[in-house]
Order: structure tokens, then C-alpha cells, then sequence
């Protein structure tokens, strides 16, 4: 099976399964797991924060931190087509009581003058106790609903100065920034600087099997590491799972451009194909997102997968393809064979 679905698909390399079999462990709940505590201090050297907090999952570590920046009834600004809204299950307001204002993003980006757009202004003759109080700007890179789009360095450095104009706190969701800076060439730690924190993920891309982090300073990873307690986050012997982190971390990285080229040519591939329309422009992280117009998606993806390649369907026509450290250009060539076979009636 040739697995696009996703980049968490991957599996651990036999050198990485060997870091964990061989990582020293300790109780993570206090304090002493020195795997842990390694990937941690490693994390936030590298997005240039002063602490990072190992969660499971990366909406957790999302969760955690609009917790560590709000208390309930407050208001969060966020693209409308966010990773947090969309694919988190309602967390901000089940977990948080924290509501979402959406912004009119394009392909997941927007602009410092959606930020202000988005603030009331203040008159007397309006009670500020009325509205639910503005506290943080969320944003996400790479943008998953977006298609893998790349925020320009000097749109993020814009848009947070807005923020920080409002007063609002910031919240990097950089669950892929690994293929923001493998595309764009600018270090993580500058994609970091702007915001408060910073959620990564060690299983989309890099191929570890779990884990993310948040990154912040001091004081608000102490207050988020409360929020992964009382989230039902607390490890024990978590080292065997940072051990992978901290393996890919090390030893991955460097593999993140193939991922682009890979779906850069299933993209170029696509385009050719009659039955599929492939989205304007070129890929530009690791995530392909494609239409089919001679069936529904839905019958399109189950076809394809009774060939053997497993593809996500998207609403009635779009279909979601992502490439990764488990996909060679083979792979590529003949995804897109199966592709033109189910079209042409053959599966």
C-alpha cells in the first residue's frame, strides 16, 4: 500500500527503534526522565525559546497552550480554515470555555490589517462588558487546510506586531514548521521569534510515532505543563518515546526536502491527468491537495486504495495527498499510474 493520507503514517527506522530500546528513563511526572528532559532543552534551543513541555499529541500541545494564554469566556483570532478549528474537536471551547474569531484567511494566510479589522474599537457608548475580551492571534505553519502553504517571514513578523499593538498574546501552531523552514530556508527560530509559543510536532514529517512540544518562555510552559496535567497529559517513562523525537530531530531533518520534490512531482503528475484537476500553483511544503471531476472523491479515494493506494477524500470533490520520508519517486510514478487506471475504468 502506498499511503498518502498523511505524513503520520510513517513507521520508526530500525535506528530509531534502537534510541528508544536503549534511552535511559525515569518518571516524567517528576521531572526526572533524562530522555525527556533532553528533547526538551534540544526543542527549545532550536526554536530559540527559554523552555519546551513533551506532550503526547499535537493538538494537546495547542490546547495547552491557548489554555496557558486565556481563562474562560475569553477570545482567540485564528484563520477560519485553522488546523485548531477544524480538526481538534471543539477542544478551545470544551477545554477552555475560549471562543474562536475567525479571519478571513486566503489559503490559510492573512494579513496585519485582518488583525485589526477583527478588534472592536472601543466608544462609551458601547460597554466593554459585553464582548468576550480579545487575549490571542493564533497562526498556523505550514497551513494544513491551506494546502502546506508557507507564511512569508515578513507576513508573520507583520501580523504579530499587530497582535502585540492589541495587546493580544501569540500562538505559533508549527506543527509542520519543519517544512516551512525545509521550503523557505528560514531557520525555525526565526519563524519562532514573534510568537509567545510555539507547537511542534515529531510525528508529521520527521517520523517519530508520537510526540510534540510546546515552546515558550519559563514562566508559560511552568503554567502549560499545569494545563498537560490536568489534560490527562501527565508520562511516566516517556524517555523511550522522546528517544524517537530526539532521533528524528537529529537525523531527519535533512530529509524534509525530498518530501517537496516528491509532491512537487505527484502535483506536475496530476496536472496531466484527465478526470483530475491539481490546485493553481506549485506545492509548497509536502501537502497536495487535488479535484476530481469524472466521479465523487469519495468513490474516486475508494478505488484508488483497491489498488493499493490510500488517498484522503475531501468533501465531494477534493481529494488530500500527502508525501513523506516513507515515499520514494516510485512510489510517485506509480500513484499516479493507479490514478489514471481507476479513471480509465480499470480498477
Amino acid at each position: 500500500m502506498i499511503d498518502l493520507r498523511s505524513d503520520t503514517v510513517t513507521l520508526p527506522t530500525p535506528a530509531m527503534r534502537e534510541a528508544m530500546a536503549a534511552a535511559p528513563v525515569g518518571d516524567d511526572v517528576y521531572g526526572d526522565d533524562p530522555t525527556v528532559n533532553a528533547l526538551e532543552a534540544r526543542t527549545a534551543e532550536l526554536l530559540g525559546k527559554e523552555a519546551a513541555v513533551f506532550v503526547p499529541t499535537g493538538t494537546m500541545s495547542n490546547q495547552i497552550g491557548l489554555r496557558a494564554h486565556t481563562e474562560p469566556g475569553d477570545l482567540a483570532l485564528i484563520d477560519r480554515s485553522a488546523h485548531i478549528v477544524r480538526s481538534e474537536s471543539g477542544a478551545p471551547a470544551a477545554l477552555s470555555g475560549v471562543s474562536m474569531k475567525p479571519l478571513p484567511g486566503r489559503g490559510g494566510l492573512f494579513a496585519a490589517a485582518d488583525v485589526d479589522d477583527a478588534m472592536e474599537p472601543e466608544h462609551p457608548f458601547n460597554p466593554i462588558h459585553l464582548e468576550s475580551p480579545p487575549r490571542l492571534l493564533c497562526v498556523e505553519n505550514t497551513h494544513n487546510g491551506g494546502g502546506g502553504t508557507v507564511w512569508p517571514l515578513g507576513q508573520v513578523e507583520e501580523v504579530c506586531a499587530a497582535a502585540r499593538r492589541h495587546g493580544l498574546a501569540t500562538h505559533l501552531d508549527g506543527a509542520r514548521l519543519w517544512h516551512a523552514t525545509a521550503a523557505s530556508g528560514v531557520p525555525e527560530a526565526r519563524y519562532a521569534a514573534p510568537f509567545d509559543t510555539v507547537n511542534v510536532c515529531f510525528s508529521k514529517g520527521l517520523g517519530a510515532p508520537v510526540g510534540s512540544a510546546l515552546a515558550g518562555s519559563e514562566e508559560l510552559v511552568a503554567r502549560a505543563r499545569r494545563f498537560k496535567q490536568q489534560f490527562g497529559g501527565g508520562f511516566r517513562q516517556a524517555g523511550i518515546l522522546a528517544a524517537a523525537a530526539l532521533h528524528a530531530l537529529e537525523h531527519h531533518r535533512d530529509g524534509l526536502p525530498a518530501d517537496i520534490a516528491h509532491a512537487r512531482a505527484l502535483a506536475r503528475g496530476i496536472a496531466v491527468i484527465d478526470g483530475l484537476e491539481a490546485a493553481p500553483g506549485v506545492p509548497q511544503s509536502n501537502l497536495v491537495r487535488f479535484r476530481v471531476s469524472a466521479m465523487p472523491a469519495g468513490a474516486f479515494a475508494t478505488r484508488c486504495h483497491a489498488r493499493g493506494l490510500h488517498l484522503l477524500p475531501q468533501g465531494r470533490a477534493g481529494i488530500r495527498a500527502v508525501t513523506h520520508r516513507d515515499i520514494s519517486t516510485s512510489d510517485v510514478e506509480r500513484a499516479l499510474e493507479m490514478m489514471r487506471r481507476v479513471l480509465r475504468g480499470r480498477a
